[in-house]
């Protein structure tokens, strides 16, 4: 007569291969947090920071946006552009010296300059005071009647109207394009240049700016 399977082995050994098969699993659960452990961790991501202000403009702060400022190291004078207000008053760039100004040469039918020119209205909103100023000069033949209704149009209105529908002011500035920018020191002389378009509410520009209001006389 067969007899029928034994259960010894099974009984004799169950508790010990299921101590193994723990062991086992607290093993590979030790080894899992210990590679997470070690697993390298990404680094920060940069956090994007304005330029600190120096005491004197370098061509370190042409950055960001104003990447393509050309800084002018001799500082030679900027010629005394002559102009008209809104009021029809003949005016001269003169008149600034003793404080910081950012000349810019601007038409309405200049798709980059209309696209930059609420920022330089912003620019004379954060930092215009009688140390600072932004000269925004139209170069639109038709004059005022060309240039006052964009400036309303683009919520510049912290802008001056300055104009001078000769354009004489172009050639003056050296300048081979619209828009053009001169930074001006307080004595009158070009610290740097921007030839096209800039952001000029970018906090590039405001360290720019402020670290030029910030010189000290030679």
């Amino acid at each position: 007569m067969s007899q029928p399977p034994t259960t010894i082995g099974t009984r004799r050994y169950g508790p010990f291969l299921a101590a193994v098969l723990a062991g086992v699993i607290a093993l590979a659960g030790v080894y899992f947090m210990a590679g997470e452990e070690r697993k390298p961790t990404a680094p920060d991501s940069p956090v994007a920071t304005s330029p600190e202000p120096q005491d004197k403009v370098t061509r370190a702060l042409a950055t960001g946006s104003l990447t393509a400022f050309v800084i002018n190291p001799k500082r030679p004078a900027v010629a005394d552009l002559k102009f008209s207000d809104a009021s029809g008053h003949e005016r001269s760039l003169a008149e600034w010296q003793g404080r910081v100004t950012l000349v810019n040469l601007w038409a309405t039918w200049c798709a980059p300059c209309r696209k930059e020119m609420p920022s330089l209205a912003e620019l004379e909103r954060k930092l215009g005071s009688k140390d600072f100023d932004v000269v925004a000069i139209s170069l639109d033949r038709k004059g005022a009647e060309a240039a006052l209704p964009f400036l309303k149009e683009a919520g510049a209105n912290d802008l001056g109207l300055y104009l001078d529908p000769s354009t004489k002011s172009l050639d003056q500035l050296r300048a081979v394009g619209l828009p053009a920018s001169v930074l001006v020191d307080r004595h009158g002389n070009e610290i740097g240049r921007m030839l096209g378009p800039a952001e000029w509410s970018s906090p590039e520009a405001l360290a720019l700016v402020r670290t030029a209001l910030a010189e000290k006389p030679d």
